[in-house]
């Protein structure tokens, strides 16, 4: 009979989970005393967590999550034990592919809006762990250069959610292998929790390696602070720090044998078996502070770059700190990180198309100024492929659901946000020109970007040129992409020896663009501009001094869904009527 008892108690808070709304609470403050062991690879955690119900209906459970490595201690609510049940559930917002949750029952239910505190303990270790790569087809060597993060006697680093799930979270569950499950439900996350605050109190117990661990926890700014200095106890160096709000930031930190270089602009935590990387990173940064603050500024706040032992390790950028090798020598690819790091720095806006797309633009006018607009051209090509297949996703999501749409203005698909962002300010930039674009860009202030038109309304007022209908296809709304083929071209005699031709642009997508078109000749070419909207055609006549022999439209400027039907081959004048 006790048998029976254990298994009906066991069953009463497991089933009630089948059907539990994981996003109903929103967490709106961590209180956290982290403990870092490296030799033992051990991470354990007490503090307390203050949850709010979003949800419209009064909730008695709540589900809480952490990497599948770690193993719940204890949860109590006014210094009493709750009931609780454990289990593994299956995620790859954690690189273990799975997350230990734990489905509280509350005393009683907590209304709409209605909050509770939980005091909370866990603990365990977390090595390193490729899981969730591996079971979609990595091969183990290259995932080990993408999920690296670890506590380990000699580096440690723990990115939060998405990576490591070292705090407690609460989220469905995601999938690698279904397009872009992680990164929408971590993007999801990120602004269900923005407002939140934190404050974490993060030990380090004493390493016995002859080089200490110096340890590193990314600062959301302007918001955060690292309260005092660090202080020690029971053997741990101790240091706190407030994220208040959280915003988009993923709190995360490094340990390792950091030795530290501080200029204006960025500062560095590098190996030393890395300096001569940070000598090429610093004239990187000093090649590129003069050509972002022609474009965007002066940095306001100072950028953080933090060194890794792989050499082949994909980089992470959070808030302010970027981490990466500093194994290279090549001062270009350095130029594209500086020019990333010092745009956010400079340019800070809460949305995250202005924010992240600018930074992405600015790698492409580097691009640019390196090697021309060809080369900048075929840096953003880079991104279009995943730009289309971000569209089709969501096109079948709209299709089965009216509900799921989104736009620049609301996001949460990099691809979007940081990509197709990318390209509608660069095609804004060839629409108004440089001057015109750099002084709106000049006017914009982050406090007073209330409404979506904001930024509309700065371009116009430095170009008097009505630009809704662009802000409207590419901005405001998801009409997915245009689709650009020549539906002819005329050419004529011309009185004085030339040719006269007509051409004729059709655009079968969904959204309208200003377009490129160029008309090669037996001797050289001739490039206009054709303003097409969707499902429209346009014509343009554009002189030739010689023998016009095809027409190209679309130089790469515009993200297309098609290109392969951007070229016309024009018959001989002789034979075209």
């Amino acid at each position: 009979m006790k048998l029976l008892g254990v298994f009906c108690l066991f069953w009463g808070l497991v089933v009630p989970s089948l059907a539990l709304d994981r996003e109903a609470f929103t967490f709106t403050n961590y209180d956290l005393n982290v403990q870092v062991e490296p030799e033992q690879q051990r991470l354990g955690v007490r503090g307390r967590i203050t949850l709010r119900n979003d949800s419209t209906a009064p909730q008695r459970d709540i589900a809480l999550q952490i990497s599948s490595t770690l193993d719940w201690r204890s949860i109590q609510i006014a210094g009493k034990t709750v009931q609780f049940v454990t289990h593994e559930y299956t995620s790859d917002i954690d690189h273990s592919g799975a997350l230990s949750e734990v489905i509280v029952t509350l005393p009683r239910e907590v209304p709409p809006k209605g909050t509770v505190e939980l005091d909370i303990g866990y603990e365990g270790v977390i090595p390193l762990d490729v899981t969730r790569l591996t079971r979609i087809g990595v091969p183990e060597d290259k995932a080990r250069h993408t999920d690296w993060d670890q506590i380990g006697k000699s580096f440690t680093a723990l990115r939060g959610i998405g990576y490591v799930v070292w705090y407690p979270v609460a989220t469905e569950s995601a999938n690698l292998s279904d397009g872009n499950s992680v990164f929408e439900t971590v993007g999801s996350w990120k602004s269900r929790e923005q407002s939140a605050g934190v404050r974490i109190n993060l030990c380090f117990s004493a390493s016995r390696s002859s080089s200490p661990l110096v340890v590193v926890m990314n600062n959301p700014v302007p918001q955060s602070i690292a309260i005092g200095s660090t202080t020690k106890r029971d053997g741990a160096a101790c240091e706190e720090y407030v994220y208040s709000p959280l915003d988009q930031v993923v709190p995360l930190f490094l340990g390792a044998s950091y030795s530290k270089l501080d200029r204006p602009a960025i500062s560095f935590r590098y190996l030393p078996e890395h300096k001569s990387g940070v000598e090429t990173y610093t004239l990187a940064v000093d090649l590129a502070v003069p050509f972002v603050a022609d474009w965007f500024g002066t940095p306001k706040t100072k950028e953080e770059v933090v060194d890794l032992p792989d050499p082949d390790a994909l980089p992470f950028e959070s808030a302010t700190m970027l981490l990466t090798p500093l194994v290279s020598d090549d001062l270009r690819s350095y130029q594209l990180a500086v020019v990333h790091q010092l745009t956010h720095a400079a340019f800070p806006s809460s949305r995250l198309w202005i924010y992240e797309g600018l930074a992405h633009f600015a790698q492409t006018l580097e691009r640019e100024r390196q090697n021309g607009r060809q080369s900048a051209l075929d840096f953003m090509d880079l991104r279009r492929t995943a730009i289309v297949d971000a569209e089709r996703t969501l096109a079948a999501k709209r299709n089965q659901t009216a509900a799921a749409d989104e736009s620049l203005i609301n996001t949460n698909t990099g691809e979007f946000y940081r990509s197709k962002a990318m390209y509608v300010w660069w095609m804004l930039r060839d629409m108004i020109g440089d001057t015109a674009l750099k002084k709106a860009l000049a006017a914009y202030r982050p406090d007073q970007d209330k409404e979506a038109s904001y930024m509309r309304r700065l371009i116009e007022a430095q170009t008097h040129r009505d630009l809704e209908w662009f802000f409207d296809d590419w901005v405001y709304r998801d009409r997915g992409l245009p689709d650009f083929r020549v539906e002819s071209a005329y050419p004529r005699a011309s009185v004085d020896g030339g040719y006269v031709v007509t051409l004729t642009i059709e655009n079968l997508g969904d959204a309208g663009a200003e377009v490129p078109v160029t008309l090669r000749m037996a001797s050289g070419e001739v490039t206009k501009r054709l303003e097409v909207h969707a499902k429209s055609k346009a014509s343009i006549r554009v002189e030739a001094s010689s023998i016009p022999k095809e027409v190209v439209v679309n130089d790469g400027s515009v993200p297309e869904s098609d290109v392969s039907n951007n070229v016309f081959e024009i018959p001989p004048p002789d034979t075209a009527k």
